[in-house]
């Protein structure tokens, strides 16, 4: 039987209605989508701007163990570009750790919460909010695009339905990403090659298969990043 999705014209955020109903013992698989959110966050606590016409979602993960937890962000990713970039007409890139890129601006993002019930991991929330139809902030606009902007002709509906059929086969159970999945993310790897400033300085080179970025830096030596905001040094006029 097909996991139950809930839809909401307004809520505050699409996250904590899924952690409310995990708590009250929700399948994995139950989807909460919203026309709008009003309390939208992303990552580190940062405000997203969710009005109407995108895609605000969140999906409840129950992983067989704690080990897969790090790369699930990741994976989420690749599932999502590869559900909807048919709907594009240029390929959707991924920014570690969990951003999701058309040419230099950002299109969407992905938010993990996992919580825990004594020692045990009870569930995991996955947040995924994409500009789809809806207005971007003229601030936004250098920094941000949308389906719209992209000459896109999805609508949100179709979007939804991509999303949702690609998470709910995701499988979370395996600690590291494998080969395929290290070979999928390096194709659409938006950050390798670029100078940043933070989380380290020096040159994204890529990812490990737990998740980890590893940054050059001058001398030569590698830096194992596992969690942090990116900062680039600047952004190159040919990319």
């Amino acid at each position: 039987m097909t996991p139950p999705l809930y839809r909401f014209e307004r809520v505050d955020s699409t996250m904590d209605v899924v952690h409310a109903l995990a708590a009250e013992g929700a399948e994995a698989g139950t989807v909460v989508v919203a026309l709008e959110q009003l309390g939208g966050r992303g990552s580190r606590g940062r405000s997203w701007h969710s009005p109407p016409g995108g895609l605000w979602l969140s999906m409840l993960f129950r992983p067989p163990s704690t080990g897969g937890v790090e790369v699930i962000s990741l994976r989420v990713g690749l599932a999502v570009a590869d559900a909807v970039e048919p709907q594009l007409i240029q390929p959707i890139r991924l920014k570690w750790p969990n951003d999701l890129m058309l040419g230099e601006r950002k299109v969407g993002g992905i938010l993990c919460e996992a919580r825990w019930q004594g020692q045990a991991l009870g569930w995991v929330a996955v947040g995924v909010g994409m500009n789809v139809r809806n207005a971007i902030p003229p601030e936004l606009r250098e920094s941000a695009t949308s389906f719209r902007l992209e000459r896109s002709p999805a609508s949100t509906e179709e979007v939804v339905e991509r999303t949702v059929s690609a998470l709910r086969k995701l499988d979370l159970g395996a600690d590291r990403l494998s080969d395929d999945e290290m070979r999928r993310f390096a194709r659409r790897d938006w950050l390798t090659g670029r100078d940043l400033r933070a989380p380290a300085p020096g040159v994204a080179g890529g990812l490990r298969d737990d998740g980890a970025l590893l940054v050059s830096a001058p001398g030569g030596t590698t830096t194992i990043v596992r969690s942090g905001s990116v900062e680039l040094v600047s952004v190159p006029s040919n990319r």
